[in-house]
């Protein structure tokens, strides 16, 4: 292993911490539901966007040219997303009094099922996140002169620090639980929901700006 090589892990470890930690919406996703069901549902949030941004960084590393053109795909992703966050976000200021937590699925299969959709869809709906990866794919590839197996490399060591930090943050949240009271897992639960508005009329907000600079 060359010098160049650890500089690489070293490098795409560090920018997935720095991803990870970003108070976005799977950020409060992960304390909320931590919190409700246990640091092992942000395991499987956590795994969805495991999952999520390996499909971005597979697709940034090789290319679009192979997935099929869907006119006005990026339109409806954008609706499609600020709908889910807005209505989640909705749901979960509605719902921010600290209570018995909503009855999970018998089976562990479908509990994975629903933290799992959770973190994809989270990450998946929202078109910032795909260009991230584009523009990272373009800068070590650019920039930092990587070849193909340096930035397999490099982001395999991103996407090992993200699934770490968000499995600690997710653990650390239950841990914490004992020492917060009511009112405090309730704002824990209003901001939580207050960004997934915010973030889902901020989608809204960039579509309809590109609907008026085409019309």
């Amino acid at each position: 292993m060359t010098l160049q090589f650890w500089e690489a892990l070293f490098f795409g470890f560090s920018s997935g911490f720095v991803m990870c930690i970003t108070l976005g919406a799977v950020f409060f996703s992960l304390i909320r539901n931590s919190l409700d069901y246990g640091w092992k549902s942000g395991l499987r949030i956590s795994t969805g966007v495991i999952v999520c941004d390996s499909i971005f960084i597979f697709v940034a590393l090789t290319g679009t040219s192979f997935i099929p053109n869907f006119p006005h795909f990026d339109t409806f992703l954008r609706i499609a997303g600020s709908i889910f966050l807005i209505a989640m976000g909705i749901s979960t200021i509605r719902k921010a009094s600290a209570q018995i937590p909503a009855t999970q699925p018998k089976r562990r299969f479908f509990q994975f099922l629903k933290f799992f959709g959770i973190g994809f869809t989270l990450n998946a709906t929202n078109p910032a996140n795909f260009i991230i990866w584009v523009s990272v794919s373009a800068y070590v590839k650019g920039v930092l002169k990587y070849e193909l197996d340096l930035r397999i490399a490099y982001f395999g060591a991103c996407l090992l620090a993200i699934f770490m930090t968000q499995v600690a943050i997710a653990f650390f949240a239950q841990r914490i639980k004992r020492f917060l009271n009511n009112t405090v897992i309730t704002w824990v639960n209003r901001v939580s929901g207050a960004v997934f508005v915010g973030t889902g009329l901020y989608l809204f907000y960039r579509q309809v700006e590109i609907w008026i600079s085409a019309s």
